[in-house]
């Protein structure tokens, strides 16, 4: 009895402590690793830096000097040395680590290492950035983070930057209007293209600049957001008229740019410009960012006439592509599939669409579309996501880098109730105020009835 006693006192707690390590691990793997998994894989890559880095190849003869201080000192044997570490940084999803590489060393041979110093440290994934010259930075990922996203909470707000998604990195992938000024987004049915969009609108209808719709699915998709929206087009024959007042208002802001730099010999260098930005804020014109939504539909046509239609927009739109970074004007493509196969134009418009964004596909086609112009190696990756796992992409811009992403779970209600709560920031553009769509009166909320019945006050 005694025996069972002591069983129970001991074990007991022993089990409760195991069981709820296992359950955070399941369900809340930032609090196991906060809490078990920091500790360890600290100990871990303390304690065995040195012979991980030996058996990665990553260590180099030392110099003269000091094997004649260790020849002089000790008599032990004169080993290699490893990278010199800095000071170990935890964070709320892992660790960071920089290097100070040794003579002879590249940044490559660190990245090359890095499944295997996955698996001797005990963490979830291992990435490499070089910071400088000689120097880079481990950064350890305990777990996965795309699994269930959460965002950073500390993410500096600025004009034409959004964050939408989470790098498989733990870092955020921001949508940067100024450095990558438009962009396709490809993805099948239920893979996440829609919440990836909903993100975009979202965060700009926080910021002064101007949203344009081209919905050819009937609007369903971008007319929920139709009380921050300044022009909106739900079929071809509406952007047909809406995509030639885009242009003119993109030739006005030429001229405005042309007129200041009517060059004076007594003009101050910083007022000389040659884009929007270089005005000063009173005369500078509001960003205009467009949004088209299925661009296949504008590529599909019926008929002779509508051949011509078609022909005038993809027109319009590689012009916009083209021209428009310099006037504020910027282009969100979306669509399921995108190739020569949609006629005309179509490779010459991907061609000027500097982002990639490719969500899952039906086929390998359709990622080579999205990314096997500008990063052969991250079509498999695109090729590889699950059903499972909606909001999952692969973006990758003309440098040839890439990385997986993943968007976080945002309600249509949520995105348009904030649409309408920043309804006021609609710029004044005249020329789009004939496409401006219409916003539905919400229906005041029913104020409930007294609870007791009044009684008229008899004398």
């Amino acid at each position: 009895m005694t025996d069972l006693a002591t069983l129970l006192e001991v074990g007991g707690p022993v089990a409760a402590l195991g069981g709820g390590a296992a359950y955070a691990r399941a369900r809340h793997p930032g609090v196991y690793w906060s809490t078990v998994g920091l500790p360890v894989s600290t100990v871990r890559l303390l304690s065995s830096y040195g012979s991980v880095m030996e058996a990665c190849g990553l260590t180099v003869t030392p110099s003269r000097l000091r094997v004649l201080a260790v020849k002089a000192t000790t008599r032990r044997e004169v080993r290699t040395v490893p990278p010199r570490r800095g000071i170990i940084r935890p964070t709320t999803t892992g660790l960071r680590v920089r290097l100070r590489l040794a003579p002879g060393q590249e940044p490559a041979d660190v990245a090359a290492s890095a499944e295997r110093l996955r698996h001797a440290w005990g963490v979830h994934a291992v990435y490499v950035t070089t910071v400088k010259p000689g120097v880079v930075e481990l950064r350890l990922v305990g777990f996965d983070v795309l699994r269930r996203v959460r965002m950073p909470r500390k993410l500096r707000p600025d004009l034409l930057r959004v964050p939408v998604a989470l790098r498989e990195d733990a870092t955020p992938f921001v949508r940067d209007y100024r450095t990558v000024p438009h962009q396709l987004t490809l993805g099948a049915t239920l893979s996440g293209k829609s919440m990836y969009l909903r993100h975009l609108v979202d965060g700009l209808a926080r910021q002064p600049v101007a949203l344009v719709g081209v919905d050819c699915k009937r609007g369903v998709e971008l007319a929920p957001f139709a009380p921050r929206l300044s022009a909106l087009a739900t079929d071809p024959e509406q952007a047909a008229e809406l995509l030639p007042v885009l242009i003119k208002e993109m030739e006005d802001r030429y001229d405005l740019i042309k007129v200041r730099q009517g060059i004076a010999p007594s003009t101050p260098d910083e007022e000389i410009t040659s884009d929007i930005w270089g005005l000063p804020e009173h005369e500078r014109p509001v960003p205009v960012v467009l949004f088209v939504d299925e661009v296949a539909e504008l590529f599909l046509v019926a008929t002779k006439k509508d051949e011509e239609r078609r022909d005038e927009m993809v027109t319009q739109l590689i012009r916009l592509a083209q021209l428009g970074r310099a006037a504020g004007i910027y282009l969100e493509v979306c669509g399921q599939r995108f190739g020569a196969e949609l006629g005309k134009g179509a490779t010459m418009l991907r061609a000027q669409l500097t982002g990639r964004v490719c969500h899952r596909v039906n086929d390998e086609a359709s990622a080579k579309m999205a990314l096997g112009d500008i990063a052969p190696e991250a079509v498999s990756a695109a090729c590889a996501i699950a059903p499972e796992r909606p909001g999952l992409a692969v973006a990758g811009d003309t440098s040839g880098g890439w990385s997986r992403i993943r968007t976080p779970y945002l309600s249509l209600g949520d995105a348009a109730e904030t649409c309408r709560e920043w309804a006021h920031l609609v710029p004044d553009l005249p020329a789009l105020k004939p496409f401006r769509p219409d916003v539905p009166v919400r229906p005041p909320a029913e104020t409930p009835g007294p609870v007791v019945r009044p009684r008229p006050v008899t004398d």
